[in-house]
């Protein structure tokens, strides 16, 4: 994607739209400006699945005469159908999604990217930290969220499952950070009204994640969540799923985009497309 898009020239705004936050914007300023020391650690909390899946007994149901469900399949492995394995609920099946991994954790993992300072760039160890998965059932992803990753920086990033959490933390040297995409908590009070200085980092201001990819689009303002640091969010719960499945510590290099000396690893990159499918 980010490759057709740089040679096509065309305007992509990834929908991690919290970087239109005001609120989430002011937390990765005071990151950024050192106002909580050295960045050393970032916490993600994720919820766990909101819905709940068929059991190990679960049976295959007759396709709606509205969907053309091998095309919704796409790529994918042929599979028998269940209202359960479409529309939302596809989430929580490896086969087309990570889970909440990607699925609420691609807007964590991009405010932590943003906060950080490595927006064109990413992790490079990723471990298991005892996730557990289902044992049967339609739901095969991750079921409790738990792992390590390290950047190049220093800076610990460990994301977990809490039930109905949506949180990221930022420790420093001095205190702490915390935001929810809508409510901003600190360490110290006094640092909720602090105002930041011209000569500081100032993080660019969209006020509307909609709206902005519009102007882009019309008179090539910048946007806010460019396909080039959408891909580098997205790596994150993709690269933790694979060490949660591996149950491995995996060293990961950035610029390659792939991990060091583990074949296993490096085959789950990608997946088989179904026939007739193909990327060209």
């Amino acid at each position: 994607m980010v490759e057709a898009v740089e040679r096509n020239a065309v305007k992509f705004q990834t929908g991690t739209h919290r970087r239109s936050d005001a609120s989430t914007r002011f937390a990765c300023e005071l990151v950024r400006n050192k106002y909580i020391g050295e960045l050393k650690h970032a916490q993600v909390l994720l919820a766990g699945n909101n819905r709940t899946a068929p059991t190990d007994a679960w049976k295959p149901a007759p396709v709606p005469d509205w969907l053309d469900y091998d095309m919704w399949l796409g790529p994918a492995p042929k599979a028998p159908y269940h209202p359960k394995r479409c529309l939302y609920s596809f989430r929580f099946i490896q086969d087309y999604s990570g889970g909440q991994t990607t699925n609420n954790g691609v807007h964590a993992f991009d405010i932590v990217q943003w906060g950080n300072g490595t927006d064109y760039t990413g992790p490079i160890k990723v471990e298991d930290l005892g996730a557990k998965f289902p044992r049967d059932g339609l739901f095969d992803v991750v079921s409790y969220i738990h792992f390590r990753a390290l950047y190049a920086n220093g800076v610990e990033l460990i994301c977990r499952t809490e039930p109905d959490a949506f949180q990221i933390t930022f420790t420093g040297t001095d205190g702490w950070v915390s935001t929810n995409g809508r409510k901003v908590r600190t360490s110290r009070e006094s640092l909720k009204s602090v105002k930041i200085k011209p000569n500081e980092v100032h993080l660019y201001k969209s006020h509307n994640h909609y709206r902005n990819f519009l102007d882009a689009v019309k008179s090539g303002v910048r946007l806010a969540s460019p396909v080039q640091i959408g891909h580098r969010s997205t790596t994150i719960p993709l690269i933790g799923n694979i060490a949660m499945k591996l149950k491995k510590k995996l060293e990961w290099d950035p610029q390659k985009e792939r991990f060091v000396g583990d074949d296993e690893a490096n085959k789950m990159l990608s997946k088989p497309m179904r026939a007739p499918w193909r990327v060209e």
